[in-house]
């Protein structure tokens, strides 16, 4: 990630949840007051990958189309103007890991409290509870707007 920004940073995963989308927004606003940069991180993992079985899905991800769609999702979530100002990671990995990894020396953590996969009445999600116990750095969990 980018470690030779100058001023604190701010890292928030981004899954396409409606949760990692008020991240996204809150992490923008935090950064903005603080002086800071915004890393937003997408994380893929095949599913079935470090299982048992051999993986049934297709193995491959065109990380090019990947990095295009989460710019034009910071863009519909953030504005054009806004969007320009965050600088966006596609890793592959375990999203807990990852995320771990990419707040390394960060101003602070920022993910949605619940995530795409889960029960929809769990009140955290898998990754933002690994990050909240495990992070170099403050974390910061946000829920999703209620409807």
């Amino acid at each position: 990630m980018d470690r030779d920004v100058s001023g604190p940073r701010v890292v928030v995963g981004v899954d396409g949840s409606p949760s990692s989308y008020e991240a996204l927004r809150w992490a923008v606003r935090y950064a903005g007051l603080v002086g800071g940069t915004v890393e937003a991180v997408a994380v893929w993992e095949l599913p079935g990958l470090y299982g048992w079985s051999a993986p049934a899905v297709d193995m491959d991800v065109d990380e090019e189309e990947t990095r295009q769609r989460i710019r034009k999702e910071l863009t519909d979530v953030l504005g054009a103007e806004a969007a320009e100002s965050v600088h966006s990671h596609v890793v592959h990995g375990n999203a807990a890991d990852v995320l771990l990894r990419a707040a390394e020396g960060a101003e602070v953590l920022v993910v949605g409290s619940r995530g795409r996969g889960g029960f929809a009445a769990a009140l955290l999600g898998s990754v933002s509870q690994h990050v909240s116990q495990h992070a170099s750095c403050p974390v910061v969990i946000v829920r999703a707007r209620q409807q």
